[in-house]
Order: C-alpha cells, then sequence, then structure tokens
C-alpha cells in the first residue's frame, strides 16, 4: 500500500479524452483539488484506492471522471456503483455525474434509494442504466430480487464509507460486494480511517494505493491545560470545565468505577447527559452506553482506563481526567483519544497536592512545561444545560430477528417523513438496536414507529 505525491495539477495533464477535457473546461474545472490530483492518477490506470477525504473536498469529481473513463455508452447494463450511506447523498452524487458525462453520448445514471417506491425503479433498471448510485439497503433489494444485475461491473464505489460503516451497513456492503465480478475496481472514499475501513479494504480490495488530502491543520492539534485543585473540589471542577467548554462529546477518565459513578450522579444532578462504563456492566448494558455515546446522544462518557481500552472513538472534543492516571504511558494514551483526524482537541487535567509527583513524570516525559490555570479563569457559557444534539430510539428486535440497518432508515424516511440528514448513526445487536434521531424531531420519530411497521412487523420502541 503506497502513498501517492502528484506535482501536476491541470487536469490536461491527465490521459482524459478530448470530449471529457472541454466538458471539464465547459465547467470550470481548470486545477485539479488535492485530493483529485492525488487519486485521480490511480484510478486512471485501474488500481483500487482508498482516499481519505472529507466532503467539500472534490472527491466526488475525482470517481466521477475515473468511473466514466472505462465506460461503454453502448452497453446498457450496469458498468459502475456507487455506494452511498444516505438517500440525499446519492442523489448529490447522481447530479454531479450526469454534469460530468454530458460530454459522452447517452450515459443514463439511475438513483436507487430507500424511502421512495420500488416499482418505478424496477421500470428503470429494465430500461438499462450504466450508473447506479444508491444505499447499501435498497441496492441489495433489488439484487434479492434479480431486478439488478452486477455481472458487468468495473468500478465499485464506496462514498462516505465510515458513515455507512456507523450506519451498520457492514453486512450489506460485504453482501452486494459478493454480487460483484472479482475483476472489477474498488474506490473506497472515507473522512477517517478507523479500523472497520482497514478491515473492509483487506476483505474486498486488491493492494489498493492509500491517499490522503492534507488536512489543513496539523494532526498534533490537543490543547493541554492543567487545574490545581483540592481532593473536595473534583467534581464540581468537572462541572465547571463542561459548562466552560460545551464540548459534544467527551471522555471523562476515572481511577475507580465508585469514581465513575460519582462522577455520573454529580454530572446528572446538573443537568449534564453522562453515562458510566466500567468493566462490571453486562455486556448489553455496555452496548447501549457505547452505542448513545457514539451517536451523539450522551455527551459525556465517564470510564475507567480499564473499560475505554480497544474504544475507537472519533470526533471526541475533550478528554477530561478526573484523576491523573498513575503513570504517564497511560496520560499520554487518554490524551491521544482527542484531536484526530486533522481536527482540534482538549485535554484538561485536574489534579490534587497528592498527585503532583504525578504531573511532574508527565512533564519529564512529554520534555517541556505543563500549560497550568486556575480554576477561576473557567467562567460558563450561557445557554440550556448541555444536552447532546441527537436522541436514541431502542427497537425491540436486532440482527437474530433478520433486522437490518436499511429497514430502520427506510421506516424512518418513509412512513415517519424523516429526513435522511436526520438520522444518525444505526447500531444492531442480536437481540436490539438503536437508532439516533436529531432531537427536534425525535417525539415524532418514536410516536410513528410504535404507531407504524418496520419491516412489516409492529415492534416496540422506546427513548433512551
Amino acid at each position: 500500500m503506497q502513498v501517492c505525491i502528484v506535482t501536476n495539477t491541470a487536469f490536461s495533464s491527465l490521459p482524459l479524452s478530448p470530449a471529457m477535457l472541454a466538458n471539464l473546461e465547459s465547467l470550470g474545472y481548470a486545477q485539479m483539488t488535492p485530493i483529485q490530483a492525488q487519486s485521480l492518477p490511480v484510478i486512471l490506470k485501474g488500481m483500487d484506492l482508498i482516499a481519505q477525504a472529507k466532503t467539500g473536498s472534490g472527491k466526488t469529481a475525482a470517481f466521477g471522471i475515473g468511473l466514466l473513463n472505462p465506460l461503454n455508452p453502448r452497453f446498457f447494463g450496469c458498468q459502475a456503483l456507487v455506494m452511498c450511506p444516505t438517500r440525499e447523498l446519492a442523489d448529490q452524487v447522481a447530479k454531479e455525474i450526469r454534469r460530468l458525462a454530458r460530454g459522452a453520448d447517452n450515459i443514463k445514471v439511475l438513483t436507487l434509494c430507500g424511502g421512495v417506491p420500488f416499482g418505478p425503479q424496477i421500470g428503470s433498471l429494465e430500461h438499462g442504466a450504466q450508473i447506479i448510485v444508491g444505499t447499501p439497503g435498497r441496492i441489495q433489494q433489488h439484487l434479492a430480487k434479480g431486478t439488478l444485475k452486477l455481472d458487468g461491473l468495473n468500478t465499485l464505489i464506496l462514498d462516505e464509507a465510515d458513515r455507512m460503516l456507523d450506519m451498520g451497513f457492514y453486512d450489506s456492503i460485504a453482501e452486494i460486494i459478493s454480487h460483484t465480478p472479482d475483476r472489477r475496481q474498488t474506490l473506497l472514499f472515507s473522512a477517517t480511517y478507523p479500523s472497520a475501513i482497514k478491515q473492509l479494504s483487506a476483505s474486498f480490495m486488491r493492494d489498493p494505493q492509500r491517499v490522503k488530502a492534507e488536512a489543513l491543520h496539523d494532526d498534533t492539534q490537543i490543547e493541554q491545560r492543567f487545574y490545581e485543585i483540592s481532593p473536595e473540589e473534583r467534581m464540581d471542577a468537572v462541572v465547571k470545565v463542561l459548562a466552560s467548554a460545551r464540548p459534544e462529546s467527551a471522555v471523562a477518565f476515572c481511577f475507580t468505577k465508585q469514581q465513575c459513578q460519582e462522577v455520573v450522579d454529580h454530572l446528572s444532578a446538573n443537568g449534564i447527559s453522562a453515562g458510566a462504563l466500567n468493566g462490571d456492566l453486562e455486556q448489553r448494558d455496555r452496548d447501549q452506553v457505547l452505542a448513545m455515546f457514539a451517536n451523539r446522544s450522551l455527551s459525556v462518557l465517564v470510564a475507567t482506563d480499564v473499560a475505554a481500552r480497544g474504544l475507537d472513538i472519533d470526533a471526541l472534543d475533550m478528554v477530561i481526567n478526573v484523576e491523573l492516571a498513575r503513570d504517564s504511558e497511560t496520560h499520554i494514551h487518554r490524551v491521544g483519544r482527542t484531536g484526530r483526524a486533522g481536527a482540534k482537541g482538549v485535554a484538561v487535567s485536574l489534579v490534587a497536592p497528592p498527585e503532583a509527583h504525578r504531573a511532574q513524570a508527565i512533564e519529564k516525559l512529554q520534555q517541556g512545561a505543563l500549560n497550568w490555570q486556575p480554576l477561576s479563569s473557567l467562567k460558563p457559557l450561557v445557554g440550556e444545560p448541555l444536552q447532546p444534539p441527537m436522541i436514541t430510539l431502542c427497537i425491540g428486535a436486532g440482527r437474530k430477528d433478520k433486522l437490518r440497518p436499511g429497514d430502520i432508515l427506510g421506516a424512518l424516511t418513509g412512513d415517519a417523513g424523516i429526513a435522511g440528514t436526520q438520522v444518525g448513526k444505526i447500531a444492531i445487536f442480536d437481540f436490539q438496536a438503536y437508532v439516533a434521531v436529531e432531537r427536534g424531531v425525535a417525539k415524532q420519530a418514536l410516536k410513528r414507529l410504535n404507531d407504524g411497521k418496520i419491516k412489516g412487523r409492529s415492534l416496540r420502541v422506546r427513548a433512551l
């Protein structure tokens, strides 16, 4: 797996047809964005690619130009398949590919997404389309019905792959890929590169090249602050830190299970949504707390080091050391959980006098003075109590009941009339499933799901 560096950024430097170059010029595309410059030479050679790039980086044009290049306009079977996490993104991607395809004759782009009637899609598929853009659930349904055939596929694209995995689509993606020819080109685009993406690429890609559009800021953007406190101030100090910074998501590290519970009780009493994660939790409770934290319906996860081991948490705004770790290596590990994927992170450590020697050990390891600040410098930001942006709905069925993410997404965006953009992560376990929805639509979503059916069945749904 290599990382490619490219210097020439003119589209005319690429081996593209004169018609494509003329169309790009008419669209105002002169210079390639960093992700286009790094990925297009690899894509046009027919190699597999993992590209790390955020929305707005020009990635759609990169894979759009790439998939149009080998297309045969005279063959009306599906030659390129783009999978997206939501209907809104699929519509946006299809629109961009249609613009890019203007220079070629008779190229059909069809979207296959849930939340819209099935029948007309079958009709469109019968007429044939070279490019399909859709969501995993609906693509899977068409494959099962035999209305979509992928034996002529050249190019498979997973767009916003990390978000699709967050929404629980791993099994669906794997099943769809099993219907595609081995000799296909696979392009994976993702804003982050968690372990699940590594697993996905290892299973389904052939010697993928890896490129990354550098974020404009350095990845080591973690601001550390240390506050000296007296032991009896500790709980109130945690509240003060949260009230002054108002992070959307924070992990507070404690030393013991008992301390975890004390912090959760104290935060809850102060109107801050928090949940404990410790080694004694039943698997089902652990799954629930982690699902709620990952989907942004829990603001603060209070954890011991043992419980937090192996957690794969993206986009963590803040780490709070309620008590300093006993050794400086653990401290570095705790702090490194924020400020990932180019985002800025803050790590706050509360230090009582008996822990002063631990602070000295950290200073020695980091080879630099610690940033000490007075507790009195923390001023609460005015506003509502710290409430998370999402609410989790728990559905009383899971994997063993053959419930899939697409079924939940379909029930919410179809009958319940919620926009796909208002639905967050979906996590499916053996006997239950969790879905996050925006706080403002949670009541409506809960009522509609309880009154209606999911996958033809009435299921019990409750808000956590």
